[in-house]
């Protein structure tokens, strides 16, 4: 029998999965990929066919088993989007669509249950995105439907069933659920009593990194890889990200520059607090303090595609406009011209949970171009990553010292450049783009004997590659801009909720 050098991670994400084959180093040996749709049939929902979940999975195992020895396939693990749900009924069916993360449709169960006991149990302050609040919602909007649900899983969980047989899960994958003990890394009866549910509603909970079942047969023979294959229990796709950039250890943190900015560090303590949200950590009884900001690079984007739109082919130059801008804006300095940017252009999570909040810009002057607004939209980015870090320390034993940068923003030298100066910390960025995916890997490696434990698969399969110091002469500056920033928000909060309902009025006459 050959030697199993290989594992594959699988990351079934919010519109494709990925399954990649990876060696002892961490380096990717080959990939399959398959996308799946999105339906928001109201505003504010967000919801999935399950079963697309597990016909892309399957598409991606496949072709990433194709150009491989699968003798060499030691074990599979698995990483998700997280929060999302699927109601099953007796013969394991969905018996409506799945609800994901990005739904909000629950904002009034989040006034009605959102209380400081459940963020004390959970370590979630409350807020649309748990499943705990959407379970409500649909016992109050959709009753028929969940009188027949036998079985609640998370992504995970219904691709381990469909791999394996079992309905078994991990802690670290199902705790964004919001009805997971964060102290006890165990079902809460009490939460599960609140939405009507009971333990055999659940899935069995384990530990991230377990053996949790085999690749059925009929499975295997239909992608491609011997049957018998361990699954392991992975982590949700944040922590499972931090890990694949081996945050394994107090003092370091990840900060995905993606749609949204996400940030988490490593803690063996447990604490909650509206700084952050707590999720149980890839290493067992650990937990990731977590910061999201949901509109990260979206923002970015958002700017270049509707106001500052340049057509480089025009000049015969192979360039985006993202490049272009970069370009401009590197020869400006700190702050813009006294441009401010705040980013809440999705509303603002961590640490005022505020849903009525818009996006900010300040300091206008007819000196403004395009460059500063792009300029002063990643400074804005990196003003509020620092906000929302220097809360979350207030929960960590010791206090963030080195970033680790993925995500597509972090191929930005001027982004990673300004993140640096303004949070006076040195940032590297990530050597894999995959780091979700290799995050699942890597537990799946040290599960399967490749590496001794968790820690070590981390550090052997992890790496990074551009490195930023931040430079004194420009922190200076940019603690006294920090300042004005910090107090933008807090002086126009009273004005959002006005802006809301005025708005709402207007809705409601379609006459206008």
């Amino acid at each position: 029998m050959s030697h199993r050098d290989y594992v594959i991670g699988i990351d079934c994400s919010t519109t494709a999965t990925k399954a990649v084959v990876w060696d002892a180093r961490g380096n990717a040996v080959a990939e399959g990929r398959a996308t799946f749709d999105l339906s928001s049939p109201r505003p504010d929902w967000g919801e999935q066919n399950a079963e697309d979940w597990w016909e892309s999975t399957k598409t991606a195992l496949r072709r990433a088993a194709q150009v491989v020895d699968t003798r060499r396939i030691g074990a599979i693990g698995i990483t998700h989007q997280r929060e999302t749900f699927v109601c099953l009924n007796e013969d394991d069916h969905p018996v409506r669509p799945a609800i994901l993360w990005l739904d909000s449709r629950a904002k009034e169960e989040v006034a009605r249950y959102g209380s400081e006991r459940v963020h004390r149990i959970t370590g979630k302050p409350p807020n649309p995105t748990p499943g705990f609040y959407k379970m409500l919602w649909l016992r109050e909007h959709e009753p028929a439907a969940m009188e027949r649900v036998a079985k609640i899983a998370d992504v995970h969980a219904f691709l381990v069933h469909r791999l394996t047989g079992h309905w078994r899960t991990s802690w670290a994958t199902a705790d964004p659920l919001g009805l997971v003990d964060m102290e006890t890394f165990d079902w809460s009866d009490e939460l599960l009593d609140v939405v009507g549910l009971s333990r055999e509603n659940m899935c069995e909970l384990h530990a991230p990194g377990e053996v949790i079942g085999e690749l059925r047969e009929d499975v295997a023979l239909e992608v491609g890889l011997p049957a018998g294959v361990p699954v392991v229990s992975g982590a949700g796709d944040g922590q499972a990200a931090g890990l694949g950039a081996n945050i394994t250890e107090p003092g370091r943190a990840y900060l995905n520059l993606g749609t949204g900015i996400v940030s988490g560090t490593y803690s063996e303590r447990y604490s909650y607090g509206n700084e952050y949200r707590v999720l149980s950590g890839p290493v067992p009884k650990t937990y990731t303090l977590e910061t999201l900001l949901p509109a990260g690079t979206y923002t970015v984007s958002w700017f270049c595609d509707r106001f500052a739109h340049v057509d480089a082919s025009s000049f015969g130059l192979a360039l985006s406009t993202e490049q272009i801008l970069e370009t401009a804006a590197a020869q400006l300095g700190p702050g813009s011209d006294g441009l401010f940017a705040v980013p809440y252009l999705n509303n603002a999570l961590m640490p005022y949970w505020d849903f009525d909040a818009r996006g900010i810009m300040v300091g206008w002057t007819g000196v403004h171009g395009k460059a500063h607004v792009y300029r002063a939209i990643l400074e804005g980015i990196a003003f509020e990553q620092r906000l929302m870090t220097d809360g979350a320390e207030t929960g960590l034993e010791k206090p963030v010292e080195h970033l680790i940068a993925l995500g597509g923003g972090s191929r930005s030298a001027l982004w990673c450049q300004i993140i640096a100066d303004v949070m006076k910390r040195p940032i590297s960025v990530a050597r894999e783009a995959e780091s979700t995916c290799l995050g699942s890997g890597m537990l799946a490696a040290a599960a399967c004997g490749m590496h001794p434990g968790i820690k070590e698969a981390a550090e052997a399969m992890s790496g990074t590659k551009a490195h930023f110091e931040p430079d004194d002469r420009r922190s200076v500056h940019y603690d006294e801009l920090y300042e004005v920033y910090r107090d933008l928000y807090p002086s126009l909060r009273p004005v959002f909720p006005k802006i809301t309902k005025a708005m709402q009025k207007i809705k409601a006459n379609p006459e206008l």
